[in-house]
């Protein structure tokens, strides 16, 4: 187990508790709570940009009171198919979930496969809900990061580099490590920022949702490359969420391509517009 951390090359250590505090006898994790203020801020920023997709704010409740149990469940169910080894002389294990042991990967898919449901049941537009769940998706894994930072995990090889990450055990000994976690908490937090003025000048539904897929497939396709928790494709050689990342980056950056330079969009079709079309009084 590793206590301090430190960053050397900016001159910062810490020492955080993973625990914030004792409520009617039972421990509240940094963890847990980090995770919590990055839901919060992703549903808060989608309910604020409804509007502007087509949507309404009941919308996106109404899809999360599925989506959120649905992502949970696949992205343990993702890190469990994947690391079996773990699981396989007790499978009951599987689901002792307080545990730890959830893949975000899995949580996007999950989530994906419920809003495509939903949609279909609300009859509401797939690709523009997508399109909004997408900027939340940046805004819920850039701050989730920071409770590996808390828990000291999901980072990778050792590295002498400036931007180092120091992880001090009982004994005092000190590796220094490539923080993972911070790479892919800055390039989610640039991503963010970027597509969320991108989606306002986007021209058909489900090209804010491409870029997502674009952006985060290539960060997390390099970034994972330097972990040394990676999930193994069936005793393979090849990173799963590495090989997933790169992936969509490809399939995603193709289709953008193709609807950029072979098709031409018609602003009328987007549903935000045809919602308003349908709304506005007749003359």
């Amino acid at each position: 187990m590793y206590y301090e951390i430190s960053f050397p090359g900016l001159g910062l250590s810490f020492d955080p508790d993973r625990i914030v505090c004792n409520l009617f006898g039972k421990n509240i994790y940094w963890y847990g709570l980090i995770i919590v203020v990055g839901f919060a801020l992703a549903v808060f920023y989608a309910c604020r940009r409804a509007r502007q997709f087509g949507l309404k704010s009941d919308d996106i409740l109404d899809v999360l009171l599925v989506a959120t149990p649905t992502a949970i469940v696949c992205a343990r169910a993702y890190y469990c198919i994947f690391n079996w080894s773990l699981f396989a002389d007790n499978p009951i294990s599987v689901l002792y979930i307080w545990h730890g042991g959830l893949a975000i990967y899995g949580g996007v898919i999950g989530a994906a496969l419920a809003i495509i449901i939903c949609t279909k049941i609300k009859k509401i537009s797939c690709l523009a809900l997508l399109d909004l769940t997408s900027l939340g998706f940046l805004i819920g894994q850039s701050i989730g990061r920071w409770g590996n930072f808390i828990n000291r995990e999901a980072f990778g090889a050792q590295t002498d580099s400036f931007l180092r990450m120091g992880l001090t055990d009982a004994t005092g000994q000190t590796i220094y490590v490539h923080p993972t976690f911070l790479y892919e908490s800055v390039w989610n937090l640039i991503g963010f920022v970027l597509i969320h003025f991108l989606s306002k000048r986007r021209k058909y539904d489900g090209q804010v949702a491409l870029m997502y897929l674009a952006w985060y497939g290539l960060g997390r396709g390099f970034i994972e490359g330097l972990r040394t928790d990676s999930l193994y494709l069936f005793g393979s050689n090849l990173r799963v969420s590495q090989l997933l990342g790169f992936a969509s980056f490809l399939a995603a950056v193709g289709i953008l391509f193709y609807q950029k330079v072979f098709k031409e969009h018609d602003p009328s079709q987007l549903y935000v517009n045809r919602i308003a079309a349908q709304e506005a009084p007749e003359q």
